[in-house]
């Protein structure tokens, strides 16, 4: 090839900048790693070796003169840079949605009149080139509107196709029988984050079709959820404070709960109009089975105000976060004891504590919710006192007389500070989760303890899933992990049974990559266990204070 004739397939652009490997490094036998291929020169035929190169992450096919692109172009699922400009491309097939790693995709200058609407799910791409294609004026507006790129493919994903199918009933996983020889309070539990209104946007999940995002078309599918699992006791996180009042109280009325809720911290700071659309907590409980006794906030930027101890950090890392946690105390009614009603009438109204939180999200801040979760021990603690003294007047307060549920999304995988806190009952004071910031006396303050070298809850918790059971409860593009979780004072409660996981290979087989999805309404999965709790008796949930 003349070097004139070879210029003209060139690119100056500093993306297609290559190094060839010197002789010395060639015979030493180092790997050459080439991620990006180019193929120019007026080529009419491709090798189908070309679709086993899944590692490529460019591929420039660009000036050539190739009639069709064939369907195992889906393979190559690395592709960031697709450039097929200036060839003689009359369709493209459907399977270049699949490449959704894609961030720039040229189809300049060939004889294209229709795009599959496939292209819809690239929701990573920035940059778009149709220019010099026989495209439909509507479609050619559209992409030359500001944004136009970013409109064309969230027009192209709103009219796709669903054809994947819901996906099947998740396995009910027995874990025990349950004892029939004496009283025991059979109930279920379920925790859930519904992902409230004003976070699901296309620019945090640009896998889902907007209309599966609406509110409208997301709640019919998270009511649909809640009633199909009718748990006992529901504990919701993501709820909005116009949506709890109007649409899941009077719902869940209907269908035997009463319940309660707190908005964010933030919410005290608003004008009425904006207060509605804030986010926070919801406890429910069926009312023939749980009678409630008190409700409480525990709102994490007053407690981190209040125990600062002189704490820069706690003032400036962990006060701004309005996270909260709240707390339902409730009674056991007659109707809710199977086998019969314990013998002890003091023990027919067995009170339980439901605590549902959600800790701060970011994972920068790993130390603020390991904070958070210390202090809302504190607080449960506390409450547990309480109610042991209002719940046996004239005996001598004991607060294992009331057993413990935690709920929620506490943002944090099974090998965090936060879960080692809650199982084990005990953190070191040098934890990797604290990051070597100045907390210790204003811990030490919180959780009572006089162990210089660790902190620690008198609590007995075991959780109710286990990661080889659950492997995820968050199910977005960029992250997919356990996150909620469902903890029981582990002495007097014992877990019958629990909901499994969504199948593996319905999402595989439908490239399902994140979710919502139309036909899962959440970014997480609701967690559902039986319990079986026996009255208080020789065993206890909280173990003596060290």
């Amino acid at each position: 090839m003349s070097r004139n004739h070879k210029d003209k397939y060139e690119s100056s652009s500093s993306r297609r900048t290559h190094s060839i490997m010197s002789t010395e490094d060639a015979n030493s036998g180092k790997k050459s790693h080439w991620p990006e291929l180019e193929i120019t020169g007026n080529v009419k035929n491709l090798s189908s070796n070309l679709w086993q190169l899944k590692h490529l992450t460019a591929l420039y096919l660009n000036d050539n003169s190739l009639q069709r692109i064939p369907v195992e172009i889906g393979r190559l699922a690395n592709l960031k840079v697709l450039d097929l400009s200036n060839n003689k491309l009359r369709s493209l097939p459907s399977e270049l949605g699949d490449l959704i790693n894609l961030k720039e995709l040229l189809l300049n200058q060939n004889y294209l009149r229709v795009l599959p609407y496939e292209l819809g799910k690239l929701f990573q791409l920035q940059v778009l080139g149709l220019h010099g294609n026989p495209l439909s004026k509507d479609m050619m507006a559209l992409y030359g509107e500001p944004q136009g790129t970013h409109k064309l493919l969230s027009f192209m994903l709103d009219n796709l196709q669903v054809t994947a199918n819901p996906p099947p009933q998740r396995p009910w996983i027995p874990l025990t029988r349950p004892n029939r020889t004496r009283p025991t309070c059979i109930f279920t539990v379920m925790c859930y984050n519904v992902l409230c209104d004003k976070y699901a946007t296309r620019q945090m999940y640009g896998y889902c079709p907007s209309w599966a995002l609406e509110w409208e078309y997301r709640k019919k599918g998270i009511l649909e959820e809640i009633r199909h699992y009718s748990a006992d006791i529901i504990s919701l996180q993501e709820v909005e404070t116009d949506q709890f009042y109007n649409f899941f109280l009077p719902e869940l009325k209907r269908e035997g709960y009463d319940g309660i809720f707190s908005p964010k911290s933030r919410a005290k700071t608003m004008a009425e109009n904006d207060r509605k659309y804030v986010d926070g907590c919801a406890i429910f409980y069926r009312t023939a089975k749980f009678t409630l006794i008190k409700e409480h906030l525990v709102e994490f930027n007053q407690l981190a105000m209040a125990n600062a101890e002189g704490s820069d950090n706690m003032l400036n890392r962990v006060m701004p976060r309005d996270n909260i946690g709240l707390a339902a105390l409730l009674r056991t009614t007659e109707a809710a004891w199977d086998n019969g009603i314990p013998s002890d009438p003091a023990q027919i109204q067995q009170p339980i504590l439901v605590c549902t939180a959600h800790i701060h999200w970011d994972p920068e801040y790993c130390d603020v919710k390991l904070i958070q979760t210390m202090m809302l021990s504190n607080e449960l603690r506390t409450m547990l006192e309480q109610a042991s003294q209002s719940f046996r007047p004239g005996h001598k307060p004991d607060a294992s007389n009331v057993q413990l549920l935690l709920c929620g999304d506490f943002n944090s995988l099974p090998d965090s500070g936060v879960i080692e806190f809650l199982t084990s009952g005990r953190v070191a004071s040098d934890h990797r989760d604290f990051k070597d910031l100045t907390y210790k006396s204003c811990l030490q303050k919180i959780s009572g303890c006089d162990k210089p070298n660790e902190f620690i809850h008198s609590f007995k918790l075991a959780s109710a899933y286990s990661e080889d059971i659950m492997p995820c409860t968050n199910y977005t593009y960029d992250f997919k992990g356990i996150i909620d979780y469902i903890f029981y004072s582990k002495l007097n409660m014992t877990p019958l049974g629990i909901l499994g996981p969504l199948s593996a290979d319905w999402f595989r087989e439908n490239n399902v990559v994140g979710c919502p999805h139309p036909h899962i309404p959440s970014d997480h999965f609701p967690l559902l266990v039986e319990l079986e709790m026996t009255p208080q008796g020789t065993s206890n949930g909280l173990i003596s204070r060290r």
